[in-house]
């Protein structure tokens, strides 16, 4: 299963990269497993927004083969 990772704005900063690419030959994918794969074992930070395929979900999500998964920081402003 190979699945294509987006990170945007500080996030982008944070990881040092724009994307990436998880390959996981389990069962079943979880968003919090593309994380930890793609991070390097970094904790993922809170109120991080995820999406896959353009469409807004959760850490728990499963994911498919050729899924493109991305994360957002928290979204602020006043």
């Amino acid at each position: 299963m190979t699945i294509k990772v987006r990170f945007f704005a500080s996030m982008r900063d944070r990881m040092g990269k724009g994307d990436a690419t998880v390959n996981f030959s389990g069962a079943k994918m979880t968003v919090t497993d593309v994380w930890q794969q793609a991070a390097n074992g970094a904790p993922m930070p809170e109120s991080t927004l995820i999406a896959i395929n353009m469409e807004y979900t959760d850490n728990n999500a499963v994911v498919k083969d050729g899924d493109e998964v991305a994360f957002f920081p928290p979204v602020t402003g006043g």
